[in-house]
């Protein structure tokens, strides 16, 4: 019995609706309904830990079968250098107060965001840079004069929100939420609407991804009528975190599996990307015209539309996304859907793809790394194929 049948079947048992348990459990009732029908995967262990302490399951091997407990197989690995970055954060209000040169930091902070969208192991390059950056900007707003002080807070803003960017699906998910709350704050003391709604934009992920759509959707609509005002004479940093926002909601609706949501709101990021430059690419959230297909296919998959993802996968151009990890991204998207619809050798050849475009996308991304769990039992003709990716992405030795 998959695992969203036994939870339903054992929350039905204990007489409980899905609201009372996501209560109990500090999520939503749509949230357990999606693990109930199998569109979010078996959570991790502690959640699993607390569910059968609420259900009264004296044994979790009963709620979780024959499945293995999801501790490595759907998080990445801790990167060699999260030591580092975690040291720069903790040690956050410690760093040496010395007088920082802005424009420098901010050229430093711009060359960042370069080498992490043109690098195909992103996590790496920004495991060398991050510590220095963080340590060097926390500095700058103790020691900035009172002009420059909210420029000082919007770079810290920037810089958290590139850390959030290596710290995501990593084994330490405190750290995820102290880098996030800490770019938030940064961002209020900029005064910067623009600051402001890309620190939203990492916020309402760590929310996402955590189960809490609500909450999600709840800070994504507040920055959103924080910008609306001023959209008829947006600057293109605004108009692009508008349109990222719009998109941002979309995904959580389709998490939510709020169909209607969902598809109104990429709509909204569709018609907001008409309106930016043909080659712009806002390098935080990626959002671009290139990237608005791309958003459909992940609306899609999560919406269980795997045919619908595949239409808009046939007409986005991977090529045409002017950064390696989004592109690679995309592609685990395309194999998302190409599985589901069962194309398991198509999706195989396009998680391949999107391990040569950028191979610590891939490691790191816990769709992938079941996918190709999975495809290492699947038809007898791609296990070997599927044996390579699998060494190729750490699952095995």
């Amino acid at each position: 019995m998959p695992f969203g049948a036994r939870l339903k079947y054992y929350r039905n048992r204990a007489g409980k609706t899905r609201e009372v348990l996501g209560g109990l459990l500090g999520k939503s009732g749509s949230w357990v309904k999606a693990v109930e029908t199998g569109r979010l995967q078996m959570p991790r262990l502690q959640t699993l830990l607390k569910i059968a302490e609420v259900l009264n399951i004296r044994d979790v091997a009963d709620l979780v079968g024959d499945q293995p407990l999801p501790i490595e197989s759907f998080r990445g690995p801790g990167h060699p250098a999260l030591t580092a970055v975690r040291k720069a954060v903790n040690n956050f209000a410690l760093a040496e107060p010395h007088e920082v040169n802005l424009a420098h930091l901010r050229l430093r902070l711009a060359d960042a965001w370069r080498v992490r969208h043109a690098s195909a192991n992103h996590r790496t390059a920004l495991g060398e840079l991050l510590p220095g950056l963080i340590t060097e900007a926390q500095a700058a707003t103790t020691t900035a004069d009172l002009a420059e002080r909210r420029e000082a807070y919007a770079i810290l803003a920037e810089v958290m929100n590139l850390a959030q960017m290596f710290a995501a699906y990593q084994p330490d998910g405190n750290l995820l939420w102290r880098i996030a709350e800490r770019g938030m704050m940064a961002a209020q003391e900029s005064g910067d609407r623009a600051v402001i709604a890309s620190a939203v934009w990492f916020m309402c992920q760590v929310h996402r991804d955590a189960g809490q759509w609500d909450d999600s959707a709840d800070v994504i609509d507040g920055a959103l009528r924080m910008l609306e005002p001023r959209l008829p004479d947006a600057q293109t940093a605004e108009l692009s975190m508008y349109g990222a926002l719009s998109f941002e909601a979309a995904y959580t609706a389709a998490r939510a599996g709020e169909a209607g949501q969902a598809w109104r709101m990429w709509d909204r990021a569709d018609d907001v990307a008409s309106r930016l430059p043909e080659l712009h690419y806002h390098p935080q959230t990626s959002f671009s015209r290139a990237i608005i297909g791309a958003h459909a296919v992940t609306a899609a998959v999560e919406l269980a539309q795997p045919g619908t993802a595949l239409q808009y996968a046939r007409r986005t151009d991977p090529a045409a996304i002017p950064s390696n990890p989004r592109r690679s991204r995309h592609l685990v998207e395309v194999a998302r859907a190409q599985h589901a619809q069962g194309q398991f050798a198509e999706a195989l050849a396009t998680l391949h793809d999107a391990q040569r475009t950028a191979p610590e996308t891939v490691r790191y991304n816990g769709f992938a790394r079941r996918m190709t769990l999975q495809l290492l039992e699947g038809p007898k003709p791609l296990r070997q194929s599927a044996s390579e990716l699998a060494a190729a992405v750490g699952l095995v030795d």
